[in-house]
């Protein structure tokens, strides 16, 4: 059996960059999206990463970034991975790969299971899909809202390319997620803070315990 993969999202500071670390996580993720209360400053980005192994992925989120914003947060040469969570088309999230020679993980918003089979449509564009809860229309946020969809929609849908589950997920469930949809991977961010944008120390090994099969 593979390892489980554990990202744990919306890091800020040393303290919950050590502590996922510790815990297990395989990829730590810092928001750039500057309407999140988990937004963090490319200088913030530049202090936190030399905290990082080698062996655990760093990945920014992204929404709808610019050119210019990509070259920004790529320039130090400390991430291993762009999050598109915005309305990047397939095109879109094709041209960012290439440009910056990054690996580009898109997250697939979803509430029915037309929008799994919708995310057909980036195979051979992103690297990763990741299937997160559809947020309301008129939401300030595209994601991190501690919601989650119908995990049942995912059993047996072939899926092409590396995937992962986010969206509502929380220590009490996590165990049942990968249950029912089988994700190789998995993705937190709300489910281990104790106030939006403050993550938890005990939350986050909390859930890497709870994740992570004997």
């Amino acid at each position: 059996m593979s390892r489980l993969a554990i990202k744990i999202c919306g890091l800020s500071t040393p303290e919950t960059v050590g502590a996922s670390v510790k815990a297990g996580a395989t990829h730590l993720g810092f928001n750039f999206f500057p309407k999140s209360p988990r937004y963090v400053e490319v200088e913030q980005l530049r202090a936190l990463a030399p905290l990082v192994p080698s062996y655990v992925e760093r990945v920014a989120v992204l929404v709808d970034p610019t050119d210019e914003t990509l070259a920004e947060l790529t320039a130090p040469n400390v991430l291993t991975a762009l999050q598109l969570h915005g309305k990047e088309s397939p095109e879109r999230t094709a041209a960012i790969a290439k440009r910056f020679n990054l690996p580009v993980w898109k997250a697939i918003s979803v509430k029915t299971r037309a929008d799994i089979d919708a995310a057909k449509a980036y195979t051979g564009a992103a690297d990763l899909l990741l299937f997160d809860a559809k947020t309301p229309d008129g939401a300030a946020l595209p994601g991190g809202m501690g919601l989650r969809f119908d995990w049942t929609l995912l059993r047996g849908v072939p899926i092409s390319v590396p995937w992962g589950l986010s969206g509502g997920l929380g220590i009490d469930n996590v165990a049942e997620a990968i249950r029912i949809t089988g994700a190789p991977m998995i993705d937190v961010s709300s489910g281990v803070e104790s106030a939006p944008g403050i993550k938890s120390v005990d939350k986050i090994m909390a859930f890497c315990k709870a994740a992570q099969p004997l």
